[in-house]
Parts: C-alpha cells; sequence; structure tokens
C-alpha cells in the first residue's frame, strides 16, 4: 500500500514526488515516458533560476532530482483509477497498484485542426511539434496554425531552419506574451496571416499545399498546427471527479479535488494559467494535500 501514487511523469508530477519523499511519503509515480510535454518546447527563459534552458535539460534536472530523493518511478502508464474502502486502486496494462492517496498530472494532448487531409499527411508535412520536427525544414517554407504565445514562440524557433514562417490565425491579431512579439516583428522571414482559416490540406506523398476559406491557396513544405491542448482527464471520470465545460478538472489553491484523497495539479487543472512553473507549484501543494490527508488517518 502506497500513501501517494502520482500519475504523471511531467516536471508537475515530478516536483511533487520530490516533496512527498520529502514528507516520509511512500510515494509511486507512474508514466508512459517522463519529462512530461516541455521536453518539447525549445527555450525556456521565464522559469526562476535559469536564465535560458531547453525544456529538454529543465526536465532531466527535475527527473535526476526526484532520482535523487529515491522517489520509486515506473514506465507504466495507468489506466484505470478505482476507489473502494477509503482506498484507490490504480491499475496499469502490467500491475495493480493501491494507495490511500492519488496525484494526477496526466497534462494535455495537442488539439487537432480537423480538416481534410490533416490525418492522411500526419509526419508527411503535417507536425504538432517544431522542436522535434523543425530540423527537417531547413530552407524550406512552413507555416503555424494559431495565434497564441506558444504559436509564435514555435514560429521563432522555425525560424532558424526555414526560409518563410507564416503564421496562420482565424482572429484579428496573434496574442504572444510582449518579448515574444517583439520578437516576432525583428524577425523578418515571419509573416503573420489573420482572419484566415485552413479548410483542406493537399498533396500527394507530402504535403503541398493548404487551401483557405477565403479561396486562395498557400505552397508549403510544412505545417505546424498549436491551436491549443485537450486535457488528459478520462481516466479521472469514473471517480465522479467535477470537470469544467472544458474537460479540465478543477481544484482548490491546495490542489484538492471534490474527490476526497484525491488530487490534481499542472496542465489537467481548470487553472487559467498553463505554465511549467505553475503546473509544480499545484505538483507541490497536491503533495503537501496528500500528506495532511495521510497524517489524519482518514478513510
Amino acid at each position: 500500500m502506497y500513501d501517494l501514487i502520482i500519475i504523471g511523469g511531467g516536471v508537475t508530477g515530478l516536483s511533487g514526488a520530490i516533496y512527498a519523499k520529502r514528507f516520509g511519503l511512500n510515494t509511486l509515480v507512474l508514466s508512459e515516458f517522463f519529462g512530461g510535454t516541455v521536453t518539447k518546447t525549445h527555450l525556456i527563459e521565464n522559469y526562476p533560476g535559469f536564465k535560458s534552458i531547453s525544456g529538454y535539460e529543465l526536465a532531466e534536472n527535475i527527473i535526476e532530482h526526484a532520482k535523487s530523493v529515491e522517489a520509486e518511478m515506473k514506465s507504466e502508464p495507468a489506466t484505470e483509477i478505482i476507489k473502494e474502502s477509503g482506498k484507490f486502486i490504480v491499475k496499469t496494462s502490467q500491475n495493480t497498484y493501491e494507495s490511500r492517496t492519488v496525484l494526477l498530472a496526466t497534462g494535455t494532448h495537442h488539439r487537432k485542426l480537423g480538416v481534410k487531409g490533416e490525418e492522411e499527411f500526419a509526419n508527411k508535412g503535417v507536425s504538432y511539434c517544431a522542436t522535434c520536427d523543425g530540423p527537417f525544414f531547413r530552407n524550406k517554407v512552413v507555416a503555424v496554425v494559431g495565434g497564441s504565445d506558444s504559436a509564435v514562440k514555435e514560429s521563432l524557433m522555425l525560424a532558424q531552419f526555414a526560409s518563410k514562417v507564416y503564421i496562420i490565425y482565424r482572429g484579428e491579431s496573434v496574442r504572444p506574451e510582449p518579448i515574444n512579439r517583439q520578437r516576432m516583428e525583428a524577425t523578418p522571414k515571419i509573416e503573420v496571416i489573420t482572419k484566415t482559416n485552413i479548410t483542406e490540406i493537399i498533396g500527394d506523398t507530402k504535403l503541398k499545399k493548404v487551401k483557405f476559406d477565403t479561396g486562395k491557396e498557400l505552397e508549403l513544405d510544412g505545417l505546424f498546427i498549436e491551436i491549443g491542448r485537450i486535457a488528459e482527464t478520462d481516466i479521472a471520470k469514473p471517480l465522479g471527479v467535477e470537470m469544467n465545460e472544458k474537460g479540465e478538472i478543477k481544484i482548490d489553491r491546495m490542489s484538492k479535488t471534490n474527490v476526497e484523497g484525491f488530487y490534481a495539479a499542472g496542465d489537467v487543472t481548470d487553472s487559467d494559467w498553463k505554465q511549467a512553473i505553475v503546473g509544480v507549484a499545484e505538483g507541490v501543494k497536491g503533495a503537501f494535500s496528500a500528506y495532511n490527508y495521510v497524517k489524519s488517518g482518514k478513510k
């Protein structure tokens, strides 16, 4: 019987594990892989203590920290959570574990564009990760779909390789952080196309062009989709965990949910601001809430 099982091996879950071990909790972290989506971030320049660091390096530092406190980590994604008789039963494809508390930090997955040709040309010009695939488009023409800060950061990273980068956004104006807007406007390779939606992705063996709802077409070698993410909360639904209209788990200031002994942290929650440091803080608070719950002897 564990005191705490953390589901999710990104920086949020691992930070929770570091504190849980410091609190003396018998802790297990379950994840398909460790490091999380931050590993796909090219550069992070707003995480205190690091003026500039790649997402992969930041994740590696936190993984090593978790290992140094002897957090138990298993590469087994959880498939089911059951609560009965005052305990949680967590199942993976290989094993079944029991715990007094659970912290869910499963994060999100990319939202898809949902247009004709997207599935057909996935990995054939269509990508969801500029950090992963950007170097393959050296001296090519590419586009990023989306208007968020993440989309603009993707375009800045791609501009290091591509000869031309378009940002295609359905709204009036892209909305990056001020520093990234300045960088975007100072990069001649980047051109913003607003009030425009892609309606079809066209090619043969690979992507060749996209069609717009304006009737125009744009020839491209690569298309990077950055239009938001969907919270990985399906595993929590059978527990009756309260969620918002986006399917994100509702938490209080201490990462508690409406289900006693069950906590959530990071991008999987209804927190407005999705940042690594916010998720890390929520993971730590979730570990502290689990500690208080276990110490109280509640069932």
